[in-house]
Order: C-alpha cells, then structure tokens, then sequence
C-alpha cells in the first residue's frame, strides 16, 4: 500500500497539469518581478545619463528672445544703438546753438520710454577641457555597465528565490505524505490500542498517549501546510500574480559542474569590484583635469529693434569668439582632491584583492557544505527506512504484548525526527547548491 501511495503521489507531482513550471516561474521572474522592473528602470537612467554627457561635447545652441521698455538713460541710449538707430540728435545737438554748451543735452539725459525687442541665436561649443569631458564620458559609461551588472546580480538572486522555492514546496509535499502516512498509522495504532482496551490488555493511558502523538503529528502538518501556504505567497510575490499550485517534482538539484577558476572569473560581484577600481582611476584623471585650461568658443547671431521682428536683417549683428580660463590657485583644494581620488583608488583595488578572496573561501564553503550534505542525505534516507521497518515491527511487538505502547511511540518518534532531519538537510543542499550558482553567475536549474 505505502509504495503505490508513493507512486500515484509522484506521478501526479511529475505529470499534473495544473500549476506553474519552474521554467515559466522563472520567465515570468524576469518580466515581470517589480524589483527587476524598477532595476530596468535604473539601468535605462544610467545609459541616459551617459548619453547626456556625451551630449556636451558637442556645444549648446540657445535661442532668447528679450522684451523691454526703459526709460532708463543708458538703456535707452543702448537700446537705439543695438538697433542701429541712434542720431547726433540723441546726444542733444539740437539744443547746441554755440553759446549753451553748458546746458544738459534733454534728450539724452531724458529720453522718452522705447520699447526693446532683441532675439538672438548663440551657440557655445568647449573645445579643450583637459580631459574633463572625456573623463565624465568614460565615468558614466563604466555606471552604465555598473547599473548592468546590478540588474544581473538581482536578476539572478531572485532566480535563486523562486528556485529554493519551488524545491522547498517539492520537499515540504513528500515531508507532507511522510506524515499523513505517520498520522494514518497512529491512527490505525489508535485503533488497536482501543480494541485492546475493550479487550483488558491495556490501560486507557496507553489510549491517551496514542491520541497525544496523534496530535503531535496533526500539529507538524498544519505547521507543514502552514509553511507550503507561505511559500505559494511568496512565489506569487516573486512572479507579480497568483500562484497557488506549482507542476512538476523537484527534489534533489544536481550539484554544480564548473571549475573554481570558472566560477570566480565569471562572478558578478568581483566583476563590480573590478569596476569600481576602473572608475577610481576614471576620477583620478578627473580631479587632474582641474590644473588644466579650459578653452571654449562661441558664436552668437540676433537683431534688435522697438517692435518685435520688425525687418531683421536690417538690425543684425554676430559676435564670435574664444574664451580661455585657467585656475591657477584655489587654496590647495584642487591638489586635495587629487590625492583623494588616488587614496579611493587604493581603496577600490584593496576591495577587489579582498572580494576575490572572501568568494573564494565562501565557494570552498559552500562546496564542502554541499559534501557533507549529501554524506548525510544518504545515510539519513537509510536510517529513514530503517526507522519504518522498526517502527512497524514494534507496532506488531505491541499487538503480541510483547513491548508497551511507549515503546511503540518512542520508535514512532524516532521515525519521525529522521524524516524532519532528512528534508532539513535536503532543503539546505539545495539551497548551497543555488547559492553556488547565484555564485557562478548561472541560470541552471
């Protein structure tokens, strides 16, 4: 009876229709998990961000358009000259007779209110920074691939999730027959234990110490049931929609074959590591722009008259020129900011010889982890079948009043704590078997 139990149960787990794949889970993880979607969106402001800097390189075009009125002397006087209109009469040569050349020219010391309408065109381009550009281009060019391998890295840990989930239920549905087979059992102890009370073979504490354990293992199902209920909210969680069922039988992960040298060169966060020192050195080379001199050019082009694009070619003007700047003291802050861009490099090159030293230990953890597990596992699935055959040998003892009903439930017990042990222990191979692949930067299953 319990081996066809056995095979309906995993032919139903192994062909069932209903239910969620693994592979779909995990197709369904990258589309449409938020923490993806949103580390998508960090990933395009990165590539946006880099393009802006690009972007400056080639200069600004900037269109203005001014609309005044003044009857401010000097803006006045400098509104007729910009739009090419200003007369003799402006500095008050009609009030000059040759003998007031005292008085005070009234019109241009009080001219009437003017309207002014300037439009102008200009365009600024740098054409030496030294290297600042340049360095800013190769930064958020190394952030773009920065916000790429974090999209990765997330992208594998919730791969990791969903898989340690799906073998966590897997586990949790054979831990879950291994106790209603327990629970059947009791219950069938029960039985004959209260058929033999009738009878006068035993005391009814017997009875009660039965129905005690009973509900022991009731406990750990609901518990069990409990747990597998969780698991479905957080594969729900994981895949954004409801999942209340998976398809599929998922037990033992077939260990990772792929050298350490592999494993380490293709590890996402020495890769970051390695990253991070390129960009300290990017900001060395920054900080060094600042002793240089900057040099940029301009042109720009308008018109300028009292009504708004009154004949614009009449009023035009262009100015183009060069612009030279060079900070030649500042207080130290610039050589400051040097050193500290060096130091940062320093630090980001011990932080990579220290991450690549820390993944290395924790990969020979994790495979020696994984050893032992599996030396467990095995013996565990021996001891599990041993447990049964004693267990069903006391109970039969029991029937013949051969050994007491504590006797019984001490092997029941027995039992029971080796199949808990074996799904811990297969639980948390799987786990270190998912981890080293997270390690590995693999999608396997």
């Amino acid at each position: 009876m319990r081996i066809l139990l056995i095979t309906l149960l995993a032919f139903h787990l192994c062909f069932g229709d209903d239910g969620l794949s693994l592979d779909d889970a995990i197709k369904k993880v990258k589309e449409h998990n938020s923490e993806i979607v949103i580390a998508k969106f960090n990933e395009r402001i990165k590539t946006l961000e880099h393009q802006a800097a690009l972007g400056v390189n080639y200069g600004s075009l900037e269109l203005s358009q001014a609309a005044l009125r003044s009857n401010d002397a000097l803006n006045v006087f400098g509104y007729k000259l910009q739009s090419r209109e200003a007369t003799f009469a402006d500095f008050g040569f009609k009030q000059f007779n040759g003998s007031n050349y005292m008085l005070s020219p009234e019109d241009l010391n009080n001219p009437k209110d003017r309207n002014h309408f300037q439009t102008k065109v200009e365009y600024t381009l740098p054409l030496y920074t030294g290297g600042k550009l340049e360095q800013y281009g190769k930064i958020t060019k190394a952030l773009e691939s920065m916000s790429t391998l974090d999209l990765e890295s997330l992208r594998l840990q919730k791969i990791y999730e969903i898989k340690k989930s799906f073998y966590a239920i897997s586990l949790l549905d054979t831990y879950l027959y291994n106790l209603q087979l327990i629970a059947s059992n009791t219950k069938k102890l029960e039985a004959k234990t209260a058929a033999m009370m009738e009878e006068g073979y035993v005391k009814k504490v017997d009875l009660l110490e039965v129905q005690n354990k009973y509900s022991d293992v009731e406990r750990l199902i609901a518990q069990a049931e409990a747990n597998r209920t969780l698991l479905y909210h957080f594969i729900s969680f994981l895949v954004d929609e409801e999942v209340t069922a998976i398809k599929g039988h998922y037990d033992e992960v077939q260990d990772v074959s792929i050298t350490d040298e592999r494993i380490l060169s293709d590890n996402l966060d020495i890769k970051k590591a390695e990253q991070g020192v390129e960009i300290s050195k990017m900001n060395i080379a920054l900080a060094q722009s600042a002793f240089l001199p900057q040099v940029g050019a301009f042109a720009n082009y308008g018109s300028s008259d009292d009504k708004l694009m009154n004949d614009f070619s009449k009023n035009d003007a262009y100015t183009v020129g060069l612009q030279i700047k060079w900070n030649l003291f500042n207080g130290g802050s610039d050589k400051n900011n040097v050193e500290k861009a060096r130091v940062e490099n320093l630090k980001a090159s011990q932080q990579l010889v220290l991450a690549k030293k820390q993944i290395a230990l924790y990969l020979k953890q994790l495979q020696t982890q994984i050893k032992n597990d599996e030396y467990e596992i095995k013996s565990l699935k021996n001891e599990v079948d041993l447990a049964h055959v004693i267990y069903e040998n006391y109970a039969g003892r029991y029937e013949q009043k051969l050994v007491s009903i504590n006797d019984v439930l001490i092997k029941q017990s027995e039992e029971l704590s080796k199949v808990l042990r074996l799904k811990e222990v297969q639980n948390a191979r799987n786990e270190k078997i998912f981890e080293l692949q997270k390690l590995a930067s693999k999608e396997m299953l």
